[in-house]
């Protein structure tokens, strides 16, 4: 994998994904998470993860349990990480508005990523909102990837046209 040329350097505050680790880490957060599906507030914790991958934005872990009642319904279909697992999907609802197959979750993840086991993650681009402290989040470029980009975090971010390769 390699960055593309001249990236961005951090200010003081923020993070580049080319710092980020292959295979991914684990990191607990506190940041307040808030997730809005059909107008109405779903989820808000402050109990998260953060899987923080090489040329990738942060993706947000959040426990199952902190979403409303009745906002998370299985989906079908299945998908493979290297690091962890295989992954089973999630519709979400709220305020009368489905989202399909917009979250993942490890049932039993690898060794190495225990920690997500009873946690969610959500694509930002197909839900209402997703928001950490306060700032609404800009999704990940590509479709399949569902990192939570924000002013804390400085790509290039793989998705974005000219990526495939790395």
């Amino acid at each position: 994998m390699k960055p593309a040329k001249n990236r961005p350097i951090p200010r003081p505050g923020q993070e580049s994904v080319w710092d980020y680790p292959r295979p991914p880490r684990v990191e607990p957060s506190d940041e307040l998470v808030r997730i809005y599906q059909g107008g109405e507030l779903i989820l808000e914790t402050t109990e998260s993860v953060r899987v923080l991958e090489t040329s990738h934005p942060p993706v947000y872990y959040v426990p199952a349990a902190a979403f409303i009642p009745g906002s998370l319904v299985s989906a079908p279909g299945t998908s493979f990480c290297e690091f962890k697992g295989m992954a089973a999907y999630l519709s979400v609802h709220g305020g009368g508005i489905a989202a399909e197959r917009a979250a993942w979750y490890y049932p039993d993840p690898t060794p190495g990523f225990e920690s997500l086991k009873g946690l969610v993650a959500v694509y930002p681009g197909l839900v209402d909102c997703c928001e950490v402290a306060g700032e609404r989040v800009q999704p990940q470029a590509g479709g399949f990837y569902g990192g939570w980009i924000t002013s804390r975090v400085v790509g290039p971010f793989k998705g974005e046209p000219g990526t495939l390769g790395w």
